[in-house]
């Protein structure tokens, strides 16, 4: 399969993407005046019809998420709809949101607009990494053009509807990527997650119904109202269509990112896309999702790289990162940088990740330690990460499990490289 067909990447290099003239040229808001002579419901059916699920990393529906928000009742006497696009790209080994950003600005703007018109929202936030400085700024530059162009702002285009967009900077936090954390930042508090149920849709920015789509999601959607739902269905795989951006690092002889459609193979992004190993080394592995992710062995290098065939397998597509890694890295020092992470970035709000995190350090301390490394300790590691998975209150407590379990699962032998001590593991 050849990388031949853009979606969210047709503009990037193509265009000045300080220009919104250049953008309109080649058919740029032609979807959104289409959508504002179209009923809402009508739009929503066509997004679900598409079968587009979320290019953050969670795989869900994207027309029933808008459906749901649709219908969304509201408990107070003023009701007021929001959308969010979640721009807050924290996840380690990602940036595809900011090539959209910074390539194609008004493509995330047209997308965001057409989303917002199917679920009724009036105000939307774009909530942008606080460290994406020049995306932060081609995004604004992009909103005034827009404002200037009668594309946002009271009644757009004459068709009654409204919307204004303004841009919130992120504060550093990973945290502030999970959606529920990130309105609690929206609404100026700390970045702490929210119990749910509610989700955002029933009870979201400021309890009103709200919709949170990432930037490459909403990118999809202009193409998709101009092609028709049944031209995306046809793209990539039967449960995962479309195309999908994936950023790859590592050990690549060309770290980089592309657009592709979904079910492109493991071993056709290293080698064809990004020139296989580099120095002439050979692949160990890759975690895919990033930090938040699944470690796979060579015998993922001809798997279809799709949310169903990969969570089939015990993986994740997650957000797109693919980071590789050669024979000449070590899988437990890797680990342990990841689980340093997530240590550091717990808020502390809930016991299970607070403490939870910090154990998972003190345990991969214990693993790396001459002499020390134990299957007791492989064990407390999978111990640990279970419960935490279980009782943690949001997906960063949850997340160690994945990268932690799937090391073992393929890696175990190295994990376990000395077993000749009669030492255990203490917390």
């Amino acid at each position: 399969m050849t990388p031949n067909l853009q979606i969210a990447l047709r503009n990037v290099g193509r265009i000045d993407p300080t220009s919104i003239r250049e953008y309109t040229h080649r058919g740029g808001y032609d979807a959104l005046k289409q959508v504002l002579q179209t009923p809402s419901e009508k739009v929503i059916a066509t997004i679900i019809q598409s079968g587009l699920r979320g290019r953050g990393g969670a795989g869900f529906s994207t027309g029933l998420k808008k459906q749901f928000t649709s219908d969304a009742t509201c408990t107070l006497l003023e009701c007021m709809r929001y959308i969010v696009c979640n721009a807050d790209e924290g996840e380690p080994g990602t940036f595809k949101d900011r090539i959209i950003m910074e390539g194609d600005p008004h493509l995330l703007i047209e997308g965001m607009a057409i989303a917002a018109y199917a679920v009724g929202a009036e105000k939307g936030y774009i909530y942008i990494r606080g460290e994406y400085h020049q995306s932060i700024d081609t995004v604004r530059n992009a909103l005034a053009q827009a404002y200037a162009r009668g594309l946002l702002g009271n009644n757009i285009l004459n068709s009654g509807f409204a919307l204004d967009i303004e841009i919130k900077s992120g504060a550093g936090s990973y945290l502030c990527g999970e959606e529920l954390t990130l309105l609690e930042s929206l609404e100026g508090k700390r970045g702490y997650p929210r119990i749910k149920p509610p989700f955002p849709a029933e009870s979201g920015l400021f309890g009103m119904p709200t919709l949170i789509n990432n930037v490459e999601t909403l990118a999809h959607l202009p193409a998709i109202i101009i092609n028709g739902a049944q031209w995306y269905q046809h793209l990539g795989t039967e449960t995962s269509p479309g195309t999908k951006i994936f950023s790859i690092s590592g050990d690549v002889n060309r770290p980089g990112y592309v657009e592709t459609p979904m079910g492109i193979s493991l071993r056709e992004l290293i080698y064809d896309v990004a020139g296989g190993i580099k120095y002439g080394g050979t692949f160990k592995a890759a975690l895919l999702g990033g930090a938040a992710g699944t470690f796979v062995p060579e015998s993922f290098l001809d798997v279809s790289m799709d949310f169903d065939t990969l969570k089939e397998k015990e993986a994740v597509l997650g957000s797109g990162a693919v980071i590789v890694v050669s024979q000449t890295q070590s899988i437990p020092m890797l680990l342990d940088s990841i689980l340093r992470f997530f240590a550091h970035e717990s808020c502390g709000k809930c016991v299970p990740c607070r403490v939870g995190t910090q154990q998972l350090v003190v345990l991969m301390a214990q693993l790396k330690e001459a002499g020390s490394r134990t299957p007791e300790c492989i064990d407390a590691l999978i111990w640990q990460s279970e419960l935490m998975a279980k009782t943690a209150l949001c997906p960063l407590g949850q997340s160690p499990v994945l990268p932690i379990k799937s090391a073992v699962r393929y890696f175990r032998d190295e994990l376990a490289a000395t077993l000749n001590s009669p030492a255990g593991c203490r917390l």
